[in-house]
Formats: structure tokens, sequence, C-alpha cells
């Protein structure tokens, strides 16, 4: 008789109901929701693009951020409900137990988040076609496409025939690649203007834009670790982010006085790194929730600049 798998949702609920859990620390219910509803990768993406542009010294037209903070989000959502719906769709136990709270969450207010996203998208399209100049238009496209054929790629893969053991898109490579592209979507508004308006050496900025690729490789990374690695073996996450945090500040000391703006943000970036680093050596007295939001709330050190 064909085995019948148990249902996802209950599951679910078993699993988030692990009495060894209880003894963890939860986040609060504002950072929870702040995650759950993928409002986490555009405040992210609105405050690295802010503080790119306070290194570099420009002004940013409010319409970038909004563009960023729409298509991140509807980007976000697209791709935890295309997520759930290929793990459902396959019915595989190993698939079902891979999803995590914000997939459940995302698929059982589909129904809320699909014309969200929708709307979402329409409205960054809109802003692109008829806010953002030609020029910029022109220069963005090629960072669009990329986005979208990975986006492509990346979920395309879920409904093909993979053979055993390979993947289409290696880990690590799948890390490296949001990384770099969710960091140039950040900089290049700033970059661009900085490169216009050319208030001295550029290397310090480049620098640092080089330094959050690293950092948003290191929080995927972190991340795709802890959630699919075994938590009582040892991790890479640790090393990798003393090593990123000793870089940051060699960098930060190295920049010259007159680009101290630059030399701040990378300290900043500095301090993400570390707060990585102990994530990492706490990561078994933290909920898997707690855990990833707090991945991705530690990567907001640069609103210390801009309240100021």
């Amino acid at each position: 008789m064909p085995q019948t798998l148990p249902n996802p949702t209950a599951q679910f609920k078993v699993a988030t109901q692990n009495p060894a859990a209880s003894h963890r620390w939860d986040a609060p219910a504002p950072l929870r929701f702040w995650h759950l509803t993928s409002l986490d990768a555009p405040t992210v993406a609105v405050v690295w693009s802010l503080a790119f542009a306070w290194a570099a010294k420009v002004s940013l037209p409010g319409w970038i951020p909004l563009l960023l903070a729409l298509a991140a989000w509807s980007v976000y959502i697209a791709d935890r409900l295309l997520d759930a719906r290929a793990a459902l769709r396959t019915g595989n136990l190993q698939s079902l137990q891979s999803l995590r709270q914000r997939h459940w969450f995302h698929h059982r207010h589909r129904r809320l988040f699909v014309p969200l996203a929708i709307a979402a998208a329409c409205a960054a399209a809109c802003i692109v076609v008829g806010v953002m100049p030609a020029a910029a238009r022109e220069r963005n496209s090629l960072l669009a496409v990329a986005a979208l054929a990975y986006f492509t790629r990346v979920h395309s893969s879920r409904w093909l025939p993979v053979a055993s053991g390979s993947s289409l898109v290696p880990r690590f490579k799948k890390e490296m690649l949001v990384g770099l592209l969710f960091t140039a979507a950040c900089a290049l508004p700033a970059l661009s203007r900085a490169l216009a308006q050319s208030n001295g050496p550029i290397w310090p900025l480049s620098a640092a834009v080089v330094f959050f690729a690293m950092l948003a490789w290191l929080n995927c990374h972190a991340i795709e670790r802890w959630e699919t690695d075994d938590q009582s073996q040892r991790s890479s996450v640790f090393p990798l982010a003393c090593a990123l945090a000793l870089a940051g500040l060699l960098l930060a000391f190295m920049t010259p006085n007159p680009q101290s703006h630059c030399a701040s943000l990378v300290a900043t970036g500095t301090l993400s790194a570390l707060l990585l680093a102990l994530l990492d050596r706490l990561r078994n007295r933290l909920t898997p929730l707690a855990l990833r939001a707090s991945a991705d709330l530690v990567l907001l050190t640069p609103l210390a600049l801009l309240v100021r």
C-alpha cells in the first residue's frame, strides 16, 4: 500500500511544539511579525541604500528607497510562496521538512500575500516607467535581467528532474549571487551619483560596497547553515564572521580621513559581522525563528549613521 504522508500543517505544529524548544529564547511578537511578513528584506534594502548615499555624501530622491522596498517585498513574498508550493506539490516528506515558519505563514495567508505582492510589483513598475530617468532605467536594466534570470533558474530547478547528488544552483554559488545582487541594487544609486559628482576618490566607497556584499553573503551563508546543518556540529559561520570583522576593521583604519563617512559605514558592517558571530555561538539557545529573524536584524547597524 502507498505510504500516506502526514498532514503538513499538523506536522509543522508538532515540530514547533517541541519541548526542547521551550527552553530557547523566542523572538518578541514585533520581530516575528517583521520576519514572517517578509518585511525584513525591504527594511534592510532601504537602510543600506540610504547608508551608501550617506557615505557617498549624495542625496537620493524618495522614489529610490520606495522602489527598492516594493521590489524586495514582492520578490521575497513570491520566493516564499513558490518554495511552499513546490514542496507541497511534490508531497515529499523531506521537502516538507525543509520548509520553515515563514513558508507556512505565507502559504496559510496566500490569499492576502498574492494580491499584496502583485500590487507591490505593479507599483514598482509604475515608478520605473513613470519616475525613473531613462538613463537610470537603461543602467539598471542589466541588474534587473540578472536578478530575474537567477530567480527563474532557482525556482524552475524545483520543477525539473535533477540527478541525484547534483544541483542546478550550488549552495555556495546561490549564497554569493544573492549577496551580490542585493548589494548591487542597494549601492548602485549612490555609486552612480558619486561618480557623476566626482567629490573625491571613489575607491573607499567601492571598498565599502564590496565589504557589504561579503556581509550579505555571510548572512545568507549563516542562515543556510543554521537551517540545514546539525546544530550539534561545529559551525563554519563563527570563524568566517570573525575574519570578515577583522577585514572590516583594517579597511576602516585604512580609509583616508576625508572619506570618514565610508570608514564609519564599514565600521557598522564590522559590528554586524561580530553580531552574526555572536548569534552563531548562541544558536542552540534561540528558536529557529528567533535566530533567522535576528540574522537580518543585525544587518540594520547602519541605522546608527542615519539617525544621528
